[in-house]
C-alpha cells in the first residue's frame, strides 16, 4: 500500500495539527491506519515524528517504510546509543527527550498521539507536558506485569489528556486511575482495523521477498527481553531455542528479531547464531506489517511473549504460545496457551499448539473500526488547550 502524501504544507485556518510520534515498527503498522485517517480529513493536519528503532541501520531503517507508505516526516529525533544497558537506556530517553522538545518547539501541534508503553514516548510525554501540549494515548489501561512497560503505560495514562483503550476492562483501568470518564474512549485495538484491511500475501508472494522455504508445519516466533528480571532474558531465549530444536528439521522457524530494550542485543546475538546452522529457520530484522501478519496468517503457530501474539493471532484464528510473564495481565483468548520459561514446558505447548483448532477463537478487541473512532474523536475536542488543566476523579 502506498498511500498519496496529502499533508498541506502549511496550517489553514480550520486544520488541528495532531502530531503522531513512532519508535518502532510495530508501533508503526498499529498506528498506519490512524495516520490514513488524520491525514485524509480535511479538517486536520498530520505531522509524523520518528525516533528509537525507525532510525537506526542495526534495526533496519525503518522511517524508510513510513516515506515509501506517502507520508510526510515532519522530524526525526535520534535517541539510541549502541549500549542497550540500563545506563544507555536511561541516557536515551535524556537525548531523546532533549531531541523531543526541540522538535516540539518547531511543530506546535495541538495534540500529540502516541500509542503503547516504550521508554521513548515517555520521554517524548515529558517534554510535551512542560511544553503544555494535550496528549492523546492509545492503549492505557493495558498490562503486562513482566516488563517495565507495565509503569511506563500506567504513566503515560496519568501525563494524558485524551484515552483510547483496546477494551472495556482497559477503560476501567483508566478509571480507576482517577481519569475523567468523558476522555476516556474504548475504541478496540487498532491492530484489528489493519487485519481487515490487509490483502494478505499468498506463501508464494511470502517465500519469494523473504527467501524462506516453508516445511511441513511452520511456527512464527517473537521473543523479547524480560525487563523487569535481572541477567534471566537470554536464559529464558535459550530455553526456547533448546525446545525448538527437539521440535526437528520438518518444522520451520521463523523469527522477528527483539526490540531495543535492555539486553535486546544479547537475544539478537542468539537469533543469528542459531539460525546460522539450521537450514529450518530463518531471522527478520523487520518484516514489515503486510509481510509480518500475512505470515502469520500463514503459519501454524505463533510462539515468544510479543503482544502481536495476544492480539492479532487469535483474530488470525491461530493459536499463541505465550511464555514467561511479560505479558500477564492481557486479557487473553482461547487459543492463547500460557506456559513457563523452560524447555519441556515450552515443547509441550507448542506441540499442543500445532494441533489446536482455534476457528472459533472470539474477538475480544473490536471490530476494526478504532482508527476511525479515534480520529472522530480528536476532531471533537473543542479547545485542547482546555485539557490541560486535569482533575482527579475519584472512584
Amino acid at each position: 500500500m502506498n498511500p498519496t502524501n496529502t499533508n498541506p504544507t502549511s496550517k489553514s485556518p480550520r486544520q488541528r495539527r495532531i502530531l503522531v510520534a513512532t519508535g518502532t515498527r510495530a508501533e508503526y503498522g498499529l498506528l498506519y491506519w490512524v495516520m490514513k485517517e488524520i491525514q485524509g480529513d480535511p479538517e486536520l493536519q498530520l505531522q509524523v515524528l520518528v525516533t528509537g528503532m525507525h532510525l537506526s541501520p542495526e534495526f533496519g531503517l525503518t522511517y524508510k517504510t513510513i516515506e515509501a507508505d506517502g507520508f510526510q516526516l515532519d522530524a526525526k529525533v535520534e535517541m539510541l546509543l549502541s549500549s542497550d544497558s540500563p545506563i544507555g537506556i536511561a541516557k536515551s530517553m535524556g537525548l531523546g527527550t532533549i531531541g523531543y522538545s526541540e522538535a516540539l518547539d518547531r511543530l506546535r501541534p495541538d495534540i500529540l498521539l502516541v500509542l503503547g508503553d516504550r521508554f521513548e514516548l515517555l520521554a517524548l510525554a515529558q517534554a510535551a507536558l512542560v511544553a503544555r501540549i494535550p496528549i492523546a494515548h492509545i492503549s492505557g489501561g493495558d498490562s503486562t506485569e513482566g516488563v517495565v512497560d507495565e509503569a511506563i503505560r500506567h504513566s503515560l495514562t496519568k501525563m494524558s489528556h485524551l484515552h483510547f483503550t483496546n477494551s472495556a476492562v482497559s477503560a476501567k483501568r483508566v478509571r480507576q486511575l482517577g481519569e475523567n470518564p468523558e476522555h476516556i474512549f474504548h475504541v478496540g485495538h487498532v491492530g484489528v482495523d489493519y487485519i481487515k484491511r490487509l490483502q494478505m500475501w499468498s506463501r508464494d508472494q511470502l517465500s519469494e521477498s523473504m527467501g524462506y522455504s516453508w516445511q511441513r508445519q511452520n511456527i512464527l516466533i517473537t521473543f523479547h527481553p524480560v525487563t523487569l528480571e535481572t541477567q534471566t532474558s537470554a536464559g529464558q531465549f535459550q530455553e526456547l531455542l533448546n525446545a525448538l530444536d527437539r521440535l526437528g528439521p520438518d518444522v520451520g522457524l521463523i523469527f522477528t528479531k527483539p526490540n531495543a530494550d535492555t539486553d535486546g542485543r544479547i537475544l539478537i546475538s542468539m537469533v543469528d547464531e542459531f539460525v546460522a546452522t539450521r537450514p529450518n529457520a530463518k531471522a527478520y530484522t523487520s518484516l514489515g506489517q503486510v509481510r509480518y501478519l500475512s505470515t502469520m496468517s500463514q503459519v501454524d503457530a505463533v510462539v515468544g511473549n510479543s503482544s502481536s501474539a495476544l492480539y492479532e493471532a487469535p483474530f488470525l484464528k491461530k493459536p499463541t504460545v505465550n511464555i514467561g510473564d511479560r505479558q500477564r495481565g492481557r486479557i487473553q483468548s482461547s487459543s492463547i496457551i500460557n506456559c513457563p520459561p523452560t524447555e519441556e514446558a515450552i515443547e509441550k505447548a507448542v506441540r499442543e499448539a500445532l494441533v489446536k483448532d482455534c476457528s472459533a477463537t472470539e474477538n475480544l478487541f473490536g471490530d476494526g473500526t478504532a482508527s476511525q473512532k479515534i480520529k472522530d474523536q480528536l476532531k471533537k475536542i473543542k479547545d485542547p488547550q482546555a485539557l490541560l488543566k486535569k482533575k482527579f476523579f475519584d472512584l
